[in-house]
């Protein structure tokens, strides 16, 4: 254990009761140790590297503590210096309690796990909190490339003790990406052995569908829910894409049930910004003609896809009026790319969200995240549902409406706009078909 961290976490009170168990005597010799371990060694900046998230507890004035969890890409807490830490603070539900609390108290604690292999990291530290426009240098350093969430402060932490806590109690939990890179090696077996007992070259064809010109593969598989799941698809050579702008789709090939190979269009969700890599969001749907059912079997990892090249029917106006963006149910797909494109530009966008429960909304947790206090969710099954009059007239006159969803959505929102006296140009609609 570290002395550092004890000299702060042992209190008076501490000490009292662990002589009282009958711990004191393990841990006195820390009063008497050189080792202070109040500087980070290379163990710990490379276990701090390849966290996604972690656990930070501050106090406010009332004297209660106020634990919040901080996530992002691996990495995004950076290890500055060893005696100081720091990541970027995107903006989240806007309620400010962290960044509140430490303006009169800039202790925090911090908790990262690996619960894959049962470890854990604490750290003591004071906490300085920099705005965005204050030191752009430190704010470049902290950044991550391609994530699109808005920085609005940085938190540089200067270390004052941490602490490896024993692996006892920890309950061993995976990651997605933990879990692909332990089955990788099956799913590579298991090929190998479609292979050898295929005598007609049907395996063969499976791992490579369609006759399109853009050659991709399927690098990526995400559940975003118990229906709709997510595909990310790059260059077979790790090549540029073609470059896409919000509202465009793909055409990507299916092979039915039945043997028939077809293809399917699907709106690319991710963000336009980004040349290295497409994703779809695909809703399977038992009910259809077996699209979108043949797309969750069959598509797998490793697969290579012939696809269309990209289009876009559904295209972002160019000024500076305002938007407002309206998704019902899997429609979110080509409306969250609309979403982060015109967030990282810096023009005024609302996101209105119908959908039938909250953990069967795709990206919520994500579009929440960046679009704060201008994203409103409908779940129907809190007996909440969009009123179309309401959003219309509490929009600017100029307006511009972009709707995604099922034909009922997208057809109240027409009628709605026209008695306001919208012009039809200002409504701009894609309809989604399911995967038949």
């Amino acid at each position: 254990m570290s002395r550092a961290y004890s000299d702060i976490a042992f209190t008076a009170a501490v000490r009292a009761v662990q002589s009282r168990m009958g711990s004191r005597s393990v841990y006195a010799p820390l009063d008497r140790s050189n080792d202070r371990r109040d500087t980070l060694t290379a163990d710990e900046a490379d276990f701090i590297h390849e966290r996604d998230g972690f656990y930070q507890a501050t106090v406010g004035e009332s004297g209660w503590p106020y634990v919040q969890y901080r996530g992002g890409p691996a990495g995004f807490l950076k290890v500055l210096d060893p005696k100081t830490i720091g990541y970027a603070d995107f903006r989240g539900n806007v309620q400010y309690i962290s960044v509140g609390n430490l303006q009169g108290n800039d202790r925090v604690s911090i908790i990262l796990m690996d619960y894959a292999n049962q470890r854990r990291l604490k750290i003591l530290g004071r906490v300085r909190i920099v705005d965005v426009d204050d030191d752009p240098t430190l704010i470049g350093r902290l950044v991550m490339p391609g994530y699109s969430a808005r920085v609005e402060r940085a938190m540089v932490i200067t270390v004052e003790g941490y602490d490896w806590n024993c692996p006892q109690h920890i309950t061993p939990r995976f990651t997605q990406v933990e879990i692909e890179k332990e089955i990788a090696p099956l799913r590579d077996e298991i090929e190998r052995l479609k292979i050898a007992v295929a005598s007609d070259g049907t395996t063969a064809r499976a791992n490579s569908l369609g006759e399109g010109p853009l050659r991709l593969r399927v690098t990526g598989l995400r559940q975003l829910t118990p229906r709709v799941r997510a595909y990310e698809l790059r260059t077979d050579d790790g090549s540029v894409l073609p470059a896409v702008a919000a509202g465009a789709h793909i055409d990507v090939p299916v092979r039915l049930a039945d043997g028939r190979a077809t293809t399917r269009r699907y709106s690319i969700s991710s963000d336009p910004g980004s040349r290295d890599m497409y994703e779809i969001a695909v809703l399977r749907d038992e009910t259809g003609g077996g699209g979108s059912v043949s797309v969750h079997v069959d598509l797998q990892l490793g697969m290579t896809l012939n696809c269309g090249m990209p289009g876009n029917d559904f295209p972002l106006h160019d000024d500076e009026r305002p938007a407002i963006l309206i998704a019902g149910g899997i429609g979110i797909t080509p409306i969250k790319a609309m979403a982060l494109q015109l967030k990282r530009a810096g023009r005024a966008v609302s996101l209105h969200y119908a959908v039938r429960s909250r953990d069967q909304a795709p990206f919520l947790p994500l579009l929440e995240h960046v679009l704060g206090s201008d994203i409103t969710v409908y779940p129907a099954d809190e007996a909440q549902r969009i009123c179309p009059r309401d959003v219309v007239l509490a929009a600017q006159a100029n307006t511009v409406f972009y709707v995604c969803g099922p034909e009922r959505l997208i057809e109240a929102f027409r009628t709605t706009a026209k008695e306001a006296g919208i012009s039809e140009e200002q409504v701009l609609y894609e309809r989604f078909v399911t995967s038949h």
